[in-house]
């Protein structure tokens, strides 16, 4: 087939040696601005790369024997961390003395959309405070403004986006006045994309002037924080440690200070905040020790019997259930950048829907595709005295996911457990509760049970539902 008006010749051979020129097959319909569109999307591909991928997906899975080598990684468990201990008061005070320093940022992952909430919008955007109904964007910029408050300091935040969720998270953000951040103090940048492949290798046309792309993952922050000048803004800052956590879990211990002094006492340049699974088939990566090497090995790929190890009192072998919080020392970003395969890419089985060779739209009800994603976590094996810290779930963790009538992870399912939670924070400040009740804490009033101590008189009686702020 003849292309007309093609300048770059170069690209039109890769795609040839490349097996995909029927990227290509609606071109002499297209209107110069979409023949443009297709030309520039295609000059961002590297085609060497995602033929490379290609070919993994018919390798033989290494799981097996990687999980065979699978020990418990060095941890700070629960049974370490009694607040009378002076484990624990000694990570806490080196964490307060780096934050008021003003040695920590935030990073908040919030690339994805709330689709399987029915929520047409970014995640983000999503109301889920239990009594102010605050989104999840505002409950995370005001931990953020909670803590800066809290140690005299102006903690950055650094907010990834993907292409779908970049402008209107923006504009959202913008409309609020950053729910009171100084606006200086607020970075907002986009992660990249990676195109799918079918089961052949080939590209997938979205529209006939565009190829199907996806977000590359939470891996894709690193280069998205260097590419946007964000590390750079880190640096020139003075910050020398970044807070990490995903925008759909509100229960996040923002900046705990405890969890920070942990990370600094230990000498890890990445720490990863932990739960203990309560079951072997427990959706959650599962943080190991090989070699010497900490990781995580997805629930997916760690093979069944490995899984149910045991250990001689009944209790989970691999326990350590990672929730996507991690603190990362910022001279160790910068090195992984240097690095070349610090953050391999995974394949996922999707169904993508597609444009055929009628150019007719089909909707796949079956995997159809294969994506490519990079995952944040893949960094453990290189960083020197990588930990982890265990957190109780209800402490830590409760991520919305799911729209009724799914059986967790739904905004009922979370909105309960940031009231649990702030119900706990009260009676262990002295406060009397009425059964039922439902609380909910700012964190401009309280960033913790330890800073709301002394901010309500011991003994008052709460007896409805109630916002602190």
């Amino acid at each position: 087939m003849q292309f007309e008006n093609i300048e770059n010749s170069n690209l039109v051979k890769q795609l040839q040696d490349f097996n995909q020129s029927h990227v290509l097959q609606f071109w002499n319909e297209l209107a110069p601005t979409q023949r443009k569109q297709l030309i520039n999307q295609l000059e961002t591909f590297d085609f060497q790369l995602i033929d490379s991928l290609t070919q993994l997906a018919s390798a033989e899975s290494p799981w097996e024997k990687i999980a065979q080598a699978a020990e418990v990684p060095p941890a700070i468990t629960l049974a370490q961390q009694s607040p009378d201990g002076l484990h624990y008061q000694h990570a806490r005070a080196t964490g307060t003395e780096a934050l008021a320093a003003g040695k920590v940022g935030m990073i908040l992952v919030a690339g994805g959309q709330g689709t399987r909430l029915g929520f047409d919008h970014p995640k983000g955007m999503f109301p889920i405070g239990p009594v102010s109904n605050r989104t999840l964007y505002q409950m995370h910029f005001e931990q953020v403004l909670g803590r800066s408050r809290q140690f005299g300091v102006r903690i950055p935040l650094y907010v990834m986006t993907s292409p779908p969720t970049h402008d209107e998270t923006t504009q959202f953000l913008t409309d609020h006045q950053f729910f009171g951040m100084d606006p200086a103090d607020v970075n907002i940048f986009c992660q990249g994309v990676m195109p799918a492949v079918d089961k052949d290798g080939k590209l997938l046309l979205e529209t006939k002037s565009s190829v199907f792309v996806s977000p590359d993952g939470h891996g894709g922050t690193l280069e998205a924080l260097a590419r946007s000048g964000c590390l750079q803004d880190a640096k020139t800052r003075g910050i020398e440690h970044l807070f990490y956590g995903q925008v759909d879990n509100p229960l996040i211990q923002t900046c705990d200070p405890a969890l920070v002094g942990y990370h600094l006492n230990s000498g890890s340049e990445m720490t990863s905040q932990v739960v203990r699974k309560t079951d072997w088939s427990q959706k959650v990566g599962n943080v190991v020790s090989i070699d010497g090497k900490v990781q995580i090995i997805e629930y997916s790929d760690l093979p069944e019997q490995y899984a149910k190890q045991t250990n001689p009192d009944g209790s989970l072998k691999l326990w350590a259930g990672s929730i996507a919080v991690h603190l990362f020392k910022l001279d160790f970003l910068e090195r992984s950048l240097t690095q070349a395969d610090s953050l391999p890419f995974h394949l996922a089985n999707k169904k993508v829907p597609f444009l055929d060779a009628s150019g007719t739209r089909v909707e796949p009800d079956q995997p159809n595709a294969i994506k490519f994603e990079r995952f944040i976590f893949d960094l453990l094996p290189l960083a020197e005295n990588a930990i982890v810290c265990e957190v109780k779930a209800e402490d830590g963790f409760c991520a919305v996911k799911n729209a009724p009538p799914a059986k967790s992870e739904t905004p009922e399912h979370v909105k309960n457990a940031i009231s649990d939670l702030h119900g706990r924070w009260l009676q262990a400040a002295g406060v009397e509760l009425a059964s039922g009740i439902i609380v909910e804490i700012n964190p401009t009033f309280a960033a913790d049970v330890e800073t709301l101590k002394g901010k309500i008189p011991t003994g008052t009686k709460i007896a409805e539902s109630t916002y602190f702020k």
